[in-house]
């Protein structure tokens, strides 16, 4: 008599964003990501650009997954950083890194930056705000929400941050944000707008000749005119290798090492 054959059912495939991976910057600081929440170059260079002291009080909105803050962390600040972030699984992912690493310092609020009632708490509290904005106004959505959240203006415009950090900053703090350079007049604009003087402003560019992919700039909150340019900061060299720049910020450039 022949056996009868059972029918195998296959397990379902776990959810990516179930097992976050860990990624640990120079200084053995863990920043925790999944599919759905990564980070790019441009936080790295955003949270460099910053110049945080060690103990002065900070925030960053739209933290994502804390790569921005960790970062910070990861360099030494100890002062108060507020972390805040809309989605409930990405602030979970920089909550979870923070205590992993012990940055009691570092307290992560599941926050809408446009509740100005939820951010009253902290007003005019901190030194220097930073954000990584979502970049686009229009165009194809990712399917992923998140990405989608992350990626266009559907819940956070440039006006938003402005104003979020005007109520957190003290008078004469900075807000420093990174955007494309496409979009650099409306940045501006809306800085001056919200009483947040553009002061400093810096190109990224891939390689020496090529056009900026990035702008970085910096207002300070009730301040006089004026704008300081600073070098073109490039990422990489001919062969494609980073820059020595970005092996600072990647915390990896040797003593000596060739721009």
């Amino acid at each position: 008599m022949k056996e009868k054959k059972t029918k195998q059912v296959k397990a379902p495939l776990p959810d990516a964003d179930a097992m976050p991976e860990r990624e640990t910057l120079c200084n053995g600081t863990p920043v925790f990501l999944t599919q759905s929440h990564r980070f790019g170059q441009d936080a790295l260079l955003l949270a460099h650009f910053c110049r945080v002291r060690s103990k002065e009080s900070v925030c960053d909105l739209g933290c994502g997954c804390g790569v921005i803050a960790l970062h910070w962390h990861d360099r030494g600040h100890r002062g108060p950083c507020l972390a805040v972030e809309l989605l409930p699984e990405a602030a979970a992912l920089a909550r979870r890194a923070a205590g992993e690493a012990g940055a009691e310092h570092i307290t992560v609020e599941c926050r809408d930056l446009r509740d100005a009632a939820a951010l009253r708490p902290y007003a005019q509290t901190r030194s220097l705000v930073a954000c990584n904005p979502p970049y686009f106004t229009g165009g194809p959505l990712s399917p992923n929400p998140a990405r989608a959240t992350a990626r266009h203006a559907l819940f956070c415009t440039i006006e938003d941050v402005c104003a979020a950090a005007f109520l957190l900053l003290r008078d004469g703090g900075r807000l420093c944000v990174c955007q494309r350079p496409e979009r650099l007049t409306d940045l501006l604009c809306a800085m001056r707008a919200a009483r947040i003087e553009p002061k400093r402003l810096q190109f990224v560019a891939a390689r020496g000749g090529k056009a900026p992919w990035l702008v970085l700039a910096e207002g300070q909150k009730n301040r006089a005119a004026g704008l300081r340019v600073l070098p073109t900061l490039i990422t990489a060299r001919a062969d494609g290798t980073p820059s020595r720049k970005m092996q600072e910020i990647y915390g990896q450039a040797p003593q000596g090492a060739r721009p």
